[in-house]
């Protein structure tokens, strides 16, 4: 990408809103009811709920009974293969995508692409020996979310644990008491309060453009590594305040974690290999060690610093949780515990910066690629603000920002799939014109 500083940086004023996403022609066509209706590739699985059954046993007889009775429903899928499933095939196929440069409409899910463009949208895979089944009706899916007894949060591996826990792990009365003491920190009034943070950090990274093209004029400019700084940072002062230093630590040593426990998940089948004492498994333990420790570093300084403050997302909840604990009484039960704050300042991190970031790099490559869209976008905004600092009573009027927005997360999202988990038998809604008649019949037991 271009930078030319005589054109005064196509993006300057959108990168005080984190940079807004283009608005691309693949808008024309419709979903239909059906999210897998979307014109790219990409969005085949993007919002998907795959729905896992569970199986309590490892082996032949139970996966092969599943099977039978997925198939008498009208599903199709590859036939169960002892331990592995479509495990292999699966990480094959990634490992082929990663090894070529990404093209705009590439499937980044490249076996669930090929399983629906074999077996059709009414299928399933193998994550092991429990079956996967593909939910990609917009009804089926509301479904899914509405019997939130039914269709359950996976239960987290030792490996993800390492990354974070936190709220969005949760079930039940757990859940209910984190985001009680969580909600106050993502108020309307708060967020206002954050601008500043916002605004400061995308200076910071326009001031780093201006000196690289200060002598010539232009430079070509490799911009995840800015956006991706940035938006750490973001975080980090919002987060932590004054202490954003030690949270920018925090963020790498999360990227490394990230990465590593990608590089184990998919490199082995058997579960007990993946904690064997390897130089990686031994690094991600330091990695853990170093995060927690200076985590409760943050939280000790900032407990005395935030009495009467509350500037920044960790100062916020540590005054609710405060408050929750002295309105129960200080019972055992009541609040969060220090283990617990730290896992949540993890997925401050884990929740929002990767996806923030990566969200940014799609939007200047859209831009790039429709520059239509992008003149538009920058005229907005300077109509609404001109030479004014950005403001939050500003950006509720950015409504062709928004679009982009929107339709940028459509095209591209932050996830690639949702994963609930059936522990006893359920009903899923059902479409007569896709599904045997039988499946409105056919409760199956386990044998």
């Amino acid at each position: 990408m271009l930078v030319d500083s005589k054109g005064k940086y196509p993006f300057l004023s959108l990168l005080h809103f984190l940079l807004p996403l283009a608005l691309s022609p693949y808008k024309e066509k419709k979903n239909n009811g059906n999210f897998s209706g979307q014109s790219c590739h990409l969005r085949s699985f993007c919002y998907n709920d795959n729905v896992v059954m569970h199986d309590s046993e490892l082996g032949v007889l139970r996966p092969k009974y599943l099977e039978r009775c997925l198939r008498k429903q009208g599903l199709v899928g590859n036939s169960y293969r002892l331990f592995f499933g479509d495990m292999k095939d699966s990480s094959m196929m990634i490992k082929q995508a990663c090894s070529k440069p990404i093209e705009l409409s590439d499937d980044i899910v490249p076996f669930e692409h090929h399983t629906v463009k074999h077996y059709g949208k009414n299928s399933f895979t193998w994550l092991g020996p429990r079956p996967c089944v593909n939910i990609m009706s917009l009804e089926q899916i509301k479904d899914v979310f509405t019997k939130i007894g039914d269709f359950q949060k996976p239960k987290q591996n030792p490996l993800s644990r390492l990354l974070t826990m936190g709220v969005i792990t949760y079930e039940g009365e757990k859940w209910a008491k984190h985001r009680k003491i969580i909600n106050p920190a993502f108020h309307l009034e708060k967020l206002k309060l954050m601008l500043p943070a916002f605004y400061q950090s995308c200076i910071d990274m326009i001031s780093q453009w201006e000196r690289l093209i200060s002598e010539n004029g232009s430079c070509e400019l490799d911009v995840w590594p800015y956006l991706e700084n940035m938006s750490s940072d973001v975080i980090s002062r919002t987060a932590f305040g004054s202490s954003y230093k030690e949270g920018r630590r925090i963020f790498e040593l999360q990227k490394e974690q990230a990465q590593l426990v990608v590089k184990v998940d998919q490199s082995v089948y058997f579960l007990g290999l993946r904690f064997l004492p390897t130089k990686t498994h031994r690094r991600m333990k330091e990695i853990e060690r170093e995060v927690q420790d200076l985590l409760m570093g943050i939280i000790n300084k900032r407990e005395k610093a935030c009495k009467g403050r509350n500037d920044d997302l960790l100062c916020i909840l540590m005054e609710s949780n405060s408050r929750e604990i002295k309105e129960f009484g200080n019972k055992k039960s009541a609040g969060m515990s220090i283990k617990d704050v730290i896992e949540e300042c993890k997925l401050f991190y884990f929740a929002g910066e990767e996806t923030t970031s990566v969200l940014l790099v799609w939007t200047t490559v859209l831009l790039s690629k429709y520059p239509n869209w992008q003149a538009h976008a920058r005229e907005e905004v300077l109509q609404v603000f001109g030479k004014n600092k950005p403001d939050f009573y500003g950006l509720n009027h950015l409504k062709i920002v928004t679009m982009i927005l929107n339709e940028a997360l459509r095209l591209y999202p932050p996830a690639a799939s949702l994963l609930r988990v059936v522990h006893k038998e359920t009903k899923l809604k059902f479409d007569n014109t896709s599904w045997s008649g039988d499946c409105s019949t056919n409760n199956p037991s386990p044998p």
